[in-house]
């Protein structure tokens, strides 16, 4: 099967869950006005369930526009006072920029890549280490 790229405004989200406590919400396409909203809903979803720490994997994110921005700062607000360890998993330019121009990176825990946002888990079951 061949997976075709995301299309303009296109989002996808899936969840796993590795082990108990643990979601990651996989991300790919475009995070701007359009589909924030749905990112927002699966981000609520899984906040409101029994997560201890949630993995948003941004690898697929090709653009993230201010209103999908919000949706991470919101997430991460509602993941400090729920106390869910939240990391992000992204080496990509169009995730990265906005958070530094934002001044708002320091807001995350940000992991190049899934492997090493795990093996954090798995170390210390926080999510804490920094990238």
């Amino acid at each position: 099967m061949t997976e075709s790229a995301p299309r303009s405004g296109h989002l996808s989200t899936h969840v796993s869950t590795p082990s108990p406590g643990r979601v990651i919400v996989h991300v790919s396409g475009e995070v701007d006005t359009l589909t924030a909203p749905e990112l927002d809903a699966a981000l609520d979803r899984q906040l409101d369930g029994p997560a201890t720490s949630l993995v948003l994997d941004l690898t697929g994110v090709g653009f993230l526009a201010s209103s999908g921005l919000a949706v991470l700062i919101k997430a991460a607000h509602v993941a400090e006072e729920r106390g869910v360890a939240l990391s992000l998993v992204t080496a990509n330019r169009a995730v990265v920029r906005p958070l530094e121009v934002t001044k708002t990176a320091g807001m995350f825990t940000i992991h190049d890549s899934l492997v090493t946002a795990e093996a954090a888990l798995d170390r210390d079951g926080t999510g804490s280490s920094e990238h």
